[in-house]
């Protein structure tokens, strides 16, 4: 199937509500933004394929274009592994000027198989970018050769920056697993318990706070896509019996198509907060029951969030009395713009508005039903009016990316990082009692009162 093809595939979800309401006409058109120039991090669908493969640890992620595009996606997210690093290694074909002229076919060829010599992994991902694909080189054709002459699965993402945003990007790279990966392996044993999760990132170690969770009630992760995963687990996957997708507008494709496929039955849940964790943890016991696995897994389940509800609720209990008046401006997206929502509002904090820009119309539906019709949901919210707002204190501490940090700073009102390059696992009961520890070390930092001191120039 064509990059096209493929691409209209994904535009016509059938799990996407917002695809739902459209029209024949406009669902032809997409939902992605046209690109501008330059904006490469963060911005194209060749890195949403990276974000959302790159964290299967033990394969070797092969970037087959000018070296710059390796730059601007390499490490650019803070996915952990228990395992293998090789993940972070950065591999690239750096393709030159005569490359361009003369193809660089012969060239991706030797890369894998260096690749292959070199580091022995379990699988080679080939990333397609723009300008080999502008030149036709067809990696497709170079990756089924290489598989057949090395004996080791080289899975071709053809994803070239320029077909649209990054979210598509990561929609068409979990076409990618479908194609190639899920369904390729068989594990060793089953068990009535096993769950996917799909679209955990494993985010400063975020998966490690929830899987000893779910293993001392008796759930066996079989596979998480992708964060600290490894191939031949990702391959597994099929053998689910309940899938459950953390990032709906993401990866919610995959889940649909395991149930298309496998008969595997999928939820959308949350590990941010108290009573999201203690929802999905419900959600998934009570799915596995449904479907074969002992009733006394329920019972299990009921004991652990009783104990571990009262236990972040023992240590929320001493930030509620800091934390009461403050305001919390959220811009963030997808799952954590509802997720979030929930979770700081457990802690006493007031949310005054939450960005929706990359959520879908599910989250904005759970955004409603939480706070209501009247509750400020930007879906582009520009720095202008951010800056306002922080400038005249409609906000006490802002949550975002690392991206718009500079206009909180600007602003001289506290910042805290709560996206993909943050330090700090903020997942499970665990996670809201460390976001809360956070949030109260930026607020209660003495540099805020310095600098919105007067200069000594000016007293």
């Amino acid at each position: 199937m064509s990059v096209a093809d493929k691409v209209q595939e994904v535009f016509n979800e059938p799990g996407c509500a917002t695809n739902q309401a459209k029209t024949d006409k406009e669902r032809k058109k997409g939902c992605s933004k046209a690109l501008k120039p330059g904006a490469a991090a963060g911005g194209c669908a060749y890195d949403g394929a990276m974000i959302a493969l790159q964290p299967i640890a033990d394969a070797a992620h092969l970037v087959h274009g000018p070296i710059a595009c390796l730059g601007n996606s390499w490490d650019n997210r803070g996915t952990r592994s228990s395992h293998s690093q090789l993940y972070r290694t950065g591999l690239t074909t750096d393709l030159s000027e005569l490359d361009i002229i003369h193809g660089g076919e012969k060239k991706l060829y030797k890369a894998i198989k260096e690749v292959v010599a070199q580091h022995k992994p379990p699988a080679v991902f080939v990333y397609q970018t723009c300008v080999p694909a502008m030149i036709g080189d067809d990696i497709e054709a170079v990756c089924k050769h290489a598989s057949t002459k090395l004996g080791v699965p080289v899975i071709p993402v053809n994803v070239p920056g320029f077909v649209g945003s990054k979210n598509l990007g990561n929609k068409l790279a979990g076409e990618t697993l479908l194609d190639h990966v899920i369904g390729t392996q068989e594990p060793a044993f089953t068990t009535p318990t096993d769950v996917c999760v799909i679209g955990e990132y494993n985010l400063a170690g975020e998966l490690w706070q929830v899987k000893p969770l779910l293993e001392e009630i008796g759930i066996r992760l079989l596979s998480n896509i992708s964060g600290d995963a490894k191939y031949h687990e990702v391959a597994r996957a099929h053998r689910a019996r309940v899938t459950m997708v953390v990032c709906s507008q993401a990866l919610v494709n995959v889940g649909r198509k395991m149930q298309e496929r496998w008969g595997i039955p999928y939820f959308e849940g949350s590990f941010y907060g108290v009573s999201d964790m203690t929802d999905t943890l419900r959600t998934m016991t009570r799915m596995l029951v449904e479907r074969g696995a002992e009733p006394e897994l329920m019972d299990r389940a009921e004991g652990v969030i009783a104990r571990e509800e009262a236990r972040a609720q023992r240590r929320l209990q001493a930030y509620r009395p800091r934390f009461e008046g403050k305001r919390v401006l959220l811009f963030t997206g997808g799952v954590k713009s509802w997720s979030m929502v929930t979770a700081l509002e457990e802690a006493g904090l007031t949310i005054v508005g939450t960005s929706t820009k990359k959520s879908t119309a599910e989250d904005k539906e759970r955004i409603r039903k939480k706070k209501g019709q009247e509750f400020h949901m930007w879906d582009d919210l520009k720095p202008r009016e951010m800056y306002r707002m922080l400038r005249e204190s409609e906000a006490d501490i802002m949550l975002s990316g690392g991206r718009s940090q500079f206009i909180s700073l600007k602003a001289k009102v506290p910042w805290l990082d709560i996206n993909q390059e943050r330090h700090h696992p903020y997942a499970g009961y665990d996670g809201i009692v460390t976001l809360c520890e956070e949030i109260d070390k930026t607020l209660s930092s003495p540099i805020w009162r310095q600098v919105r001191a007067p200069a000594p120039w000016e007293v």
